[in-house]
């Protein structure tokens, strides 16, 4: 018999937790870390695309190897997220010689330390435990969080059904919002709790990822900037493989499924597959970003109108879809999204097509999060500004009079 856990709220802000394993269960735990402000050191031979995005954004250490005890020197925390059992005995064995609480996700016998089912609502944080079994510390984890929506209007629904009692097959694009984990949709969410398959990009709030019941498969399908990204394809046979075999698929897209993201070809390729679709919109960065930085994209008598345009292609490319010379005889908002990378190219074209180079501009990098940045220049300086700053992607950039509508 397992003894009863002792439930304890770790202070990890500044500490040294080491994560073994560069795979789909890291790719869940490690956000959490990074929320509670840990010194989070990976070491793994490889790692997801998302979790690389942690790593060239800063937010963690990266050895491109296998663990050696001395790993642990310093550590307060480790979390084996490896499948071998021999492996990770060795991180046990190592961490209980230094006296190192250690979580196993291969073995929750073997381990000093579990992590609990959580459910976060503002600045309440509910962890449950479930005396060893996953699903029972889940089950009570959603009944907390379903009494704490109730109490302020937000009562989910239940999982839809066939007469028969089994849930069908279905796909449900889910747009996750700019980045906060509490602007996904009440109904997003809902459909979250409900899936089988989450199938994640890059930019999803990995807060989201780590409330999945332990059963569910991630698939990650991160699609880092100018880097390596799983072909659009076999996303879409994944999706509709899935969702035939029965299960309830959830392609969890940062923003909004549809703006400058691929959920219409997603959504046609289900479509003739015969897989039912839901869509469920987002909160899109476009608008929710510039706001969250003090920038209203329109504003009384400063901006009657606001655009919202890609920078992923130079303005000069023939692939290029945008007609720049008529964005800058405009007098409203511009908002680009991935553009950074062309930012000097697109500045350049709209000054050159008449827009004034003083007009103000505003760069937000990583909006709604704990790493947000803003930086403020003008149309004629921001690209420079934002080398020497050393911003990067994601970005939004806004260009228009709005970025001081509301200095005050």
């Amino acid at each position: 018999m397992i003894a009863n856990p002792y439930p304890l709220g770790l202070r990890l802000a500044g500490r040294r937790v080491v994560v073994v394993g560069g795979g789909a269960v890291a790719t869940r735990r490690v956000p959490a870390l990074l929320d509670a402000g840990a010194d989070v050191f990976l070491v793994s031979p490889e790692l997801t695309p998302a979790l690389h995005a942690h790593v060239d954004a800063g937010r963690l250490h990266w050895a491109p190897r296998r663990f050696v005890p001395a790993d642990l020197d310093g550590a307060w925390l480790v979390q084996v997220a490896v499948d071998d059992p021999l492996a990770a005995a060795s991180v046990s064995a190592a961490a209980a010689e230094r006296r190192i609480f250690c979580v196993r996700a291969d073995d929750r016998s073997a381990a000093t330390a579990w992590t609990p089912a959580v459910t976060r609502h503002g600045p309440v944080t509910v962890a449950v435990f479930g005396g060893g079994d996953p699903r029972r510390a889940m089950g009570v984890r959603d009944a907390v969080r379903d009494l704490l929506n109730v109490r302020t209007g937000l009562a989910a629904a239940g999982r839809d059904t066939t007469p028969g009692g089994a849930a069908p097959g279905r796909v449900a694009l889910v747009g996750a919002g700019p980045g906060d984990p509490e602007l996904i949709t009440v109904k997003g969410w809902r459909l979250l709790t409900e899936a089988d398959v989450v199938v994640a990009d890059r930019l999803v709030p990995g807060l989201l990822l780590d409330e999945l019941r332990p059963d569910v498969e991630l698939v990650d399908a991160s699609k880092i900037p100018y880097g390596p990204s799983r072909a659009q394809e076999e996303i879409n046979r994944i999706l509709v493989d899935r969702a035939l075999a029965g299960k309830v698929v959830v392609r969890l897209k940062g923003g909004d499924p549809y703006v400058f993201g691929r959920g219409g070809e997603e959504l046609l390729a289900c479509a003739e597959a015969g897989v039912p679709v839901t869509v469920v919109p987002g909160v899109t960065s476009a608008i929710a970003v510039p706001a969250v930085a003090g920038v209203p994209v329109t504003h009384r008598a400063v901006a009657h109108e606001f655009t919202v345009v890609s920078g992923h292609v130079a303005p000069d490319s023939p692939d290029s879809l945008v007609r720049w010379p008529a964005l800058a005889g405009l007098r409203g908002t511009l908002v680009v999204l991935m553009g950074l990378k062309n930012l000097a190219a697109i500045t350049a074209t709209l000054t050159a097509h008449g827009r004034d180079p003083a007009t103000p501009v505003a760069v937000i990098q990583e909006g709604t999060t704990g790493a947000q940045r803003t930086l403020r220049s003008t149309l004629g300086a921001v690209a420079a500004d934002v080398v020497a700053a050393g911003l990067r992607p994601p970005a939004i950039v806004v260009i228009g009079d709005v970025v001081g509508a509301l200095d005050v």
